[in-house]
């Protein structure tokens, strides 16, 4: 982690402060706890790590500035909401209520996972174990200080392997449409792939649809790659097959391997040559060397 941090540091020219908490502090504590670092004269964002969407954060500024008030975040439109929070607004986005996860259907808009807040919501927040969805936003919008704004484009939760690679897709086409060129287009890609310009690929492979492939990454002789992501360094060895899978940082595929079901494979994991894996989640520094035909956890 310190490592891609350092790597991002130096790519986007920015200071990363990494804030850690000696309790878990709820989803509003951590921000009391980091206040130090948000008592400025500007509004900051704050984001949840387990979304993926377009972030036009330029827009929820323009907002922000427009309404004058204290917190402004993103709402989005799902299918089934009673898994998160709903939001509940006037046509001008002023929230009225916000029900955490309720029971019975009272809309479909939920909270997206990304705020802009005037430093003055610091002092809301005590530093303890507090929840943003149960305690500061019911408060906020009781007082008319909150207001959200319908998130443009798409939105997905990705907070397990599972929704990660079904994100994917979404993701990929949304850089289809909005910067094709940072998609390959390597003579093995078959339809969006994402993949660091120093992969090796080796001769027959067939890469895609929706596959994301990290730096320094080896894919040798007739590999398929499908719905999957490779970390850095990953290695899959001749004739294997990867299917809706998410290979981990320096892990090696052995040869004629299938990998499927959402397996999971740790930093430097082995698995042996022609051996079958079925939504397998391996810890790191491990080595395989039989199938694994039903999904297990693998310590």
């Amino acid at each position: 982690m310190e490592e891609f941090i350092l790597m991002c540091q130096r790519l986007h020219q920015i200071k990363i402060v990494c804030s850690h908490e000696p309790e878990p502090l709820g989803t509003a504590g951590p921000i009391a706890f980091a206040k130090d670092f948000l008592q400025t004269a500007e509004p900051f964002f704050v984001f949840n790590a387990d979304i993926a969407c377009a972030f036009p954060l330029a827009d929820l500024v323009a907002f922000h500035k427009r309404h004058g008030c204290e917190g402004s975040l993103f709402v989005t439109k799902v299918e089934e909401p009673s898994r998160y929070g709903v939001v509940i607004y006037e046509p001008s986005g002023k929230v009225q209520r916000f029900a955490h996860r309720p029971k019975q259907y009272t809309g479909n808009s939920i909270n997206a996972g990304i705020y802009l807040f005037n430093p003055s919501v610091l002092a809301r927040i005590p530093a303890q174990p507090t929840s943003m969805e149960k305690e500061i936003f019911p408060l906020m919008a009781q007082e008319e200080q909150l207001y959200c704004m319908p998130l443009s484009g798409f939105w997905m939760d990705v907070g397990s392997p599972k929704n990660h690679l079904l994100c994917i897709g979404p993701y990929l086409k949304h850089l289809r449409n909005t910067d094709p060129s940072a998609l390959s287009t390597h003579p093995a890609v078959h339809g969006d792939v994402l993949m660091h310009e120093s992969v090796k690929v080796g001769e027959g492979c067939v890469i895609g649809p929706n596959v994301i492939i990290g730096p320094d990454c080896e894919i040798e002789d007739g590999v398929k790659l499908e719905g999957a992501t490779l970390m850095q360094g990953a290695h899959v060895r001749k004739h294997s097959y990867v299917l809706n899978s998410i290979i981990g940082w320096r892990s090696t595929v052995g040869q004629w391997v299938r990998v499927e079901n959402v397996t999971v494979l740790g930093e430097h994991v082995e698995l042996a040559d022609e051996i079958y894996v079925n939504g397998g989640l391996v810890l790191p520094h491990k080595k395989i060397t039989t199938s694994v035909a039903e999904p297990r956890i693998i310590m």
